[in-house]
């Protein structure tokens, strides 16, 4: 499509790129655009060239890269802790912490001024860098769900392993609750093979299979009587793109009360 784009209308976004030293130019962004160009027969491309450092480099070629659609959550999240990192290198005012409970001004806070993502979810984002592969995989997949892939990524790499052979093996999902028990498990040394499988086996709410993998809502207890209503993630995706799954339910119930708000409107007028 980028292709046949450019052979009708040409390159109309220019191609950024740098000076090399050793000479020649180092494209920061815009190698698709450069590489759909040659197939499409194009000898010549527009081209901005700037005098970049490395870190203004990084985070030019960052930005471009999050505008790309689909990007799998291994991918957002690698993107967002490199501009971080070079945010940082350039003399950001930060902590060294992060966290799923909220963070002070830092660059995250710079991070998330150019994304539709806020500082604290930037932040979660990155903590699945700290993931092993294999867990790393199935959040890709949709085998692991965001909020608790964060909640596991504070474990060990060894403790990851034992968590993900067990997910492979039992064949149920991991809801929120029971990765936040298994944080804590390990937070006091007492995660093994026995106590892995014990949070598995006592949680009501772990009979999904992997492959279904729906969306737990973590507002409701475990072992409640309430009644529960399981949609895909995949049906809010094209409403809310690239949101989280607490994000997507503030949202949706936000859209709910407007509509009601509206309803009830429309009835006091009725009358």
């Amino acid at each position: 499509e980028t292709v046949e784009s450019i052979r009708e209308y040409g390159v109309l976004v220019p191609i950024i790129a740098r000076p090399k030293e050793e000479g020649g130019y180092e494209i920061i962004s815009g190698h698709r655009r450069c590489h759909a160009s040659e197939k499409a027969g194009l000898e010549n491309v527009p081209v901005i060239v700037r005098n970049l450092d490395d870190d203004e480099a990084t985070i030019i070629m960052i930005d471009s890269n999050l505008q790309r659609e689909n990007l799998l959550p291994s991918e957002r999240a690698k993107a967002y802790k490199m501009k971080l990192d070079a945010l940082k290198r350039q003399g950001e005012r930060t902590d060294r912490t992060s966290c799923q409970i909220g963070t002070k001004f830092r660059a995250d806070e710079k991070v998330a001024e150019s994304t539709s993502d806020s500082a604290r979810t930037i932040q979660r984002y990155i903590r699945l860098t700290e993931l092993i592969p294999e867990l790393l995989d199935m959040v890709d997949d949709k085998k692991l769900n965001f909020n608790s892939a964060v909640e596991i990524s504070y474990l060990p790499a060894e403790e990851q392993q034992l968590v993900h052979e067990t997910i492979v093996s039992e064949a149920h999902a991991l809801t929120v609750a029971q990765a936040q028990e298994i944080k804590k498990l390990s937070q006091k040394k007492e995660l093994t093979d026995d106590t892995v499988l014990s949070v598995f086996g006592n949680k009501e709410d772990s009979r999904a299979k992997v492959a279904e993998l729906p969306e737990q809502n973590t507002k409701i207890p475990p072992k409640t009587s309430a009644k529960t209503l399981n949609i895909p993630m995949e049906r809010f995706e094209k409403y809310f793109p690239n949101r989280t799954e607490a994000e997507i339910t503030e949202m949706f119930f936000k859209v709910l009360d407007t509509w009601h708000h509206h309803m009830q409107k429309r009835r006091g007028q009725s009358r």
